[in-house]
């Protein structure tokens, strides 16, 4: 955010909800996010709650439906898996109970089908690579998006199964049999 010269006038309310306003045009932001930037900005603690309480009450800050709307967003679009998720959430603070509430939206088939789907897309990547280097670089993946080993390694496999990757020609694919 940029220091724009009306915060340098004004009671510290009217700075405060004009910073708030500018914050929340470009994107929905947490009670936590919006007291962090208040912070920054030098605004006094008591004027940053009374603002941050009225956007609170006219709904204009609303951590429940931002919690909602980022686990949507981020388990559909980056596949990412609860546990992901959950601490993206913390960052942002969001408390625990509307973080659960939001996270609950997710069920165990939705996250194996985004784990599923995650490893369909990067395995046709992995071609060139022997099946034990691929399943160790996808399960790697899935662990990066919160992915707990067990689901991770069970996806993979499955998925490598139903696709024969590996079982090609040994010369094709530099892989051989043998070695395995």
């Amino acid at each position: 955010m940029d220091d724009a010269p009306a915060d340098e006038a004004g009671d510290p309310e009217s700075v405060a909800r004009a910073i708030c306003l500018r914050a929340l045009t470009g994107a929905a932001r947490t009670r936590q996010q919006l007291a962090d930037l208040l912070e920054r900005r030098g605004i006094p603690e008591e004027a940053a709650t009374a603002v941050l309480d009225r956007f609170t009450e006219v709904g204009l800050i609303d951590d429940a439906a931002f919690a909602r709307a980022w686990v949507t967003s981020r388990q559909a679009g980056r596949g990412l898996a609860r546990r992901a998720l959950r601490a993206e959430l913390r960052a942002k603070g969001v408390d625990g109970e509307e973080a659960e509430q939001a996270l609950a939206e997710v069920d165990d088939d939705d996250e194996r089908a985004a784990a599923r789907h995650l490893v369909e897309r990067r395995l046709p990547a992995l071609r060139r690579v022997d099946r034990q280097t691929a399943t160790r670089r996808l399960i790697g993946m899935l662990a990066r998006k919160g992915y707990n080993g067990g689901l991770a390694a069970g996806v993979v496999r499955e998925v490598m199964d139903e696709t024969g990757f590996g079982t090609e020609d040994p010369d094709a694919d530099g892989w051989d049999a043998e070695d395995a």
